[in-house]
């Protein structure tokens, strides 16, 4: 299957839905929970990209991480490390 080809299988079994259009017109796609049972190798490689880039941003000192009481992680992103993250597509673009 070509690329177009895929991202329209996935988008008709519900592993992928639109969710807007940036700010050059491009549209936005986001993987669904629901992809997670139907489409695993799809989860797989999107959990390894936001694993990818979220250790990317913890190295360059543009993530923190802290545990609150319950030991739950809080992430918390500076302006340049949201602005990456956005363009990574681990943040959904302000309308």
């Amino acid at each position: 299957m070509d690329p177009d080809e895929t991202l329209d299988h996935y988008i008709e079994i519900g592993a992928v839905e639109m969710s807007g259009i940036d700010e050059s017109g491009e549209f936005i796609f986001r993987i669904t929970e629901k992809a997670r049972e139907i489409a695993p190798e799809l989860w797989e490689a999107h959990q390894e990209h936001v694993d990818d880039v979220l250790l990317d941003l913890f190295e360059k000192g543009l993530l923190k991480v802290s545990y609150n009481e319950d030991l739950e992680a809080e992430i918390e992103l500076t302006p340049e490390g949201k602005t990456i993250a956005k363009e990574y597509g681990l943040i959904e673009f302000e309308e």
